[in-house]
């Protein structure tokens, strides 16, 4: 298939695993299914959906670490938007991270900052809201929103240098709660939150890679400074955090409920995140049984198959595909393909900001 053919349909990718200070990946070999993975605990937790955005990393693994590749070439997904951009993008932004996300531990305490804070202090229009949508869990996993009680930011600083000798010092500020597969939550930039062990997440987010964890250890690795802060002062760094919100509060300020758009027999849609919860992105859940089928009719987008296995259509075209797989809906594609599923299937869809 040449490229003018290719950015005018669903666009699929290499797996894209990128490197983190925690351990997991466990669940993966299950959900994927390609033989990429052996089902153990690993360092590279998560898989980057059809991305763009470089990833912040200790490590150094290449220029184009986090930056997706297409299926079956050597082109970098960046390059691809930049060279086709009216097929790709149609005038219109790509401008949110969609990633898969398994913690075999307790990841650090942290928080992301504001589009205020971002502009100032690393000079990006782009803060890093993100949604979580939880596909499954291990036994106790556990979800963190907020401090228990009202903290002040030298009280943190505090505590933060105490956690070089009092590994857990910092969760125990945490309020916690029990991760169930299907719940949504929305942890708006400001709001301190931790994923705990035993979670696997479809993460969307704005598209960047900026983490303040304030922490000295993930498990047995230590965090440098540098990876604390991402380069800023302790002191201005702090103040990316929301202190006003803390206790029962930050939980149900994260707390999202879905809502059903479409119900028939063979097709439900619900709507997960709209844009009156965030501007950043939106998230849907496409839910087919029985030959139901649903046109994908804005692009650009990103779908997920969550569950079972089903068919993309188009004029001399199909596809099928199955639980794991996901791909690019180009701007050129925009209604002119649907998605069937003879039996079930369930498709996660994840537009870019409102435009």
């Amino acid at each position: 298939m040449n490229l003018d053919q290719m950015v005018r349909q669903p666009v699929f990718f290499e797996r894209n695993r990128v490197y983190r200070i925690y351990l997991g990946g466990m669940p993966y070999q299950e959900i994927f299914q390609d033989g990429y993975d052996d089902g153990t605990d690993n360092m590279f937790p998560e898989e980057w959906v059809a991305s763009k955005v470089k990833a912040i990393n200790p490590k150094y693994f290449g220029k184009r670490d986090g930056v997706s590749v297409v299926r079956g070439t050597d082109i970098f997904f960046d390059d691809l938007l930049r060279e086709y951009p009216d097929e790709l993008l149609g005038g219109r932004k790509y401008d949110c991270l969609v990633k898969f996300l398994d913690s075999a531990i307790r990841l650090p305490f942290q928080v992301h900052p504001t589009k205020e804070f971002s502009r100032e202090n690393f000079h990006s229009e782009y803060g890093k809201t993100e949604a979580w949508l939880v596909v499954a869990t291990r036994p106790g996993a556990k979800l963190y929103f907020g401090f228990k009680d009202k903290i002040t930011k030298e009280e943190l600083s505090a505590l933060e240098e105490r956690s070089e000798t009092e590994k857990d010092i910092m969760g125990k500020l945490l309020c916690g709660v029990d991760a169930k597969p299907g719940d949504i939550w929305l942890i708006k930039a400001g709001l301190i939150h931790a994923i705990g062990a035993g979670c696997t997440i479809i993460e969307v987010q704005e598209p960047t890679d900026f983490t303040i964890q304030p922490e000295r250890w993930c498990g047995d690795y230590h965090i440098s400074y540098e990876e604390e802060y991402i380069g800023l002062k302790k002191d201005v760094a702090l103040d990316a955090i929301n202190y006003d919100i803390y206790g029962d509060k930050a939980q149900a300020y994260a707390r999202v409920t879905p809502s059903v758009t479409v119900d028939t027999p063979q097709y439900k849609k619900e709507a997960l995140i709209t844009y009156a919860d965030t501007p950043c992105f939106a998230e849907n859940r496409h839910t087919l049984t029985g030959g139901g089928s649903f046109v994908m009719e804005y692009a650009p987008c990103v779908y997920i198959c969550l569950e079972g296995e089903a068919q993309i259509r188009g004029d001399d075209y199909c596809k099928n595909i199955r639980r794991g797989d996901y791909f690019y809906l180009p701007y050129a594609a925009q209604g002119k393909f649907e998605v069937y599923a003879k039996d079930r299937a369930v498709l996660v869809e994840c537009l870019p900001s409102k435009q």
